[in-house]
């Protein structure tokens, strides 16, 4: 093959990457305003803890899939496999779609199409599970020296995506009451799902190559997934995916509560706390996609580990100051006759710190693994359960203590990536 066409062939495999990276933002983070609307409905109504199943399920997936994930990987390749997790998000969306047209029985005291909907979620999550794990170490492979700096550029888009999702759907609904039901946004699944589908076309056209995973002349075959630095740093996925969920599903879940909602003391309407809410939610999305821009420019001169000390240490006092401000009762303005609370936007700046940890925590982590880089990413892509736990653990303290302490868990968990950034990334075997 000419270097030309080998050239050509990277391009097109990065942009599909990129392409694949979008729709892993949209669907995962679709997943918060739904739960606000299933928060209302009878059965349901008042428990933030069953309101964030939907996200729970999402990322409960990857728990069953993510070595299966990893070995699919090694067995049918990139191309068969991203071809699988496309068609696999078409269905989990259009599963989501049909929970707002059926009428089933009740099941403990819960309506029964909230089952289709937990169904379509976890589903979903199948899919994500395996974008992930084709996403970064295929993007490692294709720009060599520059995976991080792509991988981070990736990231960029994923969160132009992700803050859609929140703020369309938020938008669309408006006020969520015990009238407002899953069909209400139906278009927007419909759309989802013929995404996916035109996908599936795009990519069986293109022809991707297999990456192939030679090993380091440094460390022969590689270290091996069970070195320190490897182990604390899949912990530190698992901590990151409870962050990145657990602070924008709660704030959401937060602002847009009917009888606690900070929003009511500001004056704002109360007909557009979830549209408000979900816009407060899209600001968290387009802080990660800010944080990705800058991760992406300067990813060529900063370290990996600088950039996880950096944010790490940032995120720790941006939570701690918004939950010590929660009660000042500050209002800040946020759009043409609306108003935050301060602690939000400093819930929202956490998005900045969010925005490069799984780029920089997954190639801190295969550091001179080698070949054993593809088991890693199994491994990675099970840690990704950090995203349904850390949040229903948050939403648990939510509920029995009041929101606001809830945000000490992500508060915890950059605790630890700081620490981790500090003193853990050096490749030991």
């Amino acid at each position: 093959m000419s270097d030309q066409a080998k050239k050509s062939g990277s391009l097109i495999g990065i942009l599909t990457m990129f392409a694949l990276y979008g729709m892993v933002g949209f669907v995962t983070f679709m997943a918060a305003p739904v739960g606000a609307i299933w928060k209302e409905q009878p059965g349901i109504a008042g428990s933030n803890m069953l309101a964030t199943m939907g996200v729970t399920m999402n990322f409960m997936a990857y728990l069953f899939m993510g070595i299966p994930s990893g070995m699919l990987l090694s067995k049918i390749g990139y191309k068969k496999t991203s071809l699988v997790a496309v068609a696999a998000g078409c269905v989990g969306v259009l599963v989501q779609t049909l929970s707002g047209f059926v009428n089933l029985t009740a099941i403990g005291g819960i309506p029964g199409a909230w089952y289709v909907y937990l169904l379509g979620a976890f589903v979903s999550g199948f899919s994500m599970c395996m974008l992930n794990t084709v996403i970064c170490p295929m993007l490692n492979t294709l720009g060599g020296a520059r995976g991080n700096q792509l991988n981070l550029a990736g990231g960029t888009f994923q969160s132009i995506c992700t803050t859609l999702a929140p703020a369309l759907l938020g938008g669309i609904v408006g006020a969520v009451t015990a009238e407002t039901k899953i069909a209400d946004i139906s278009g927007v699944l419909f759309t989802a799902a013929a995404v996916f589908a035109v996908a599936f076309v795009v990519i069986a056209c293109l022809p991707i190559q297999d990456p192939e995973q030679v090993a380091t002349p440094e460390t022969g075959e590689g270290l091996p997934i069970t070195s320190r630095h490897c182990i604390m740093g899949i912990i530190g996925i698992f901590l990151y995916m409870g962050i990145e969920a657990g602070i924008g599903t709660g704030m959401n879940l937060w602002l847009s509560d009917a009888n606690s909602s900070p929003l009511l003391a500001l004056g704002n309407d109360p007909g557009k706390l979830a549209a408000i809410a979900g816009s407060a939610f899209g600001a968290f999305c387009a802080m990660m996609l800010v944080g990705r821009f800058i991760g992406a420019s300067v990813g060529g001169k900063v370290t990996p580990r600088m950039l996880l000390l950096v944010t790490g240490g940032a995120g720790v006092l941006f939570v701690l100051a918004g939950m010590a401000l929660a009660k000042v009762g500050l209002g800040v303005p946020f759009g043409a006759g609306v108003k935050l609370p301060v602690s939000a936007f400093f819930f929202i700046a956490c998005g900045l710190c969010a925005s490069v940890m799984w780029a920089t925590i997954f190639n801190l982590s295969v550091d001179g693994l080698g070949k054993n880089t593809e088991k890693a990413s199994g491994l990675f892509m099970e840690m990704v359960i950090g995203g349904a736990l850390i949040p229903l653990v948050q939403n648990f303290i939510a509920d029995k203590c009041g929101f606001v302490i809830s945000f000490a868990i992500p508060a915890l968990c950059f605790a630890y990536l700081f620490v981790y950034a500090l003193a853990f990334t050096r490749k030991t075997k």
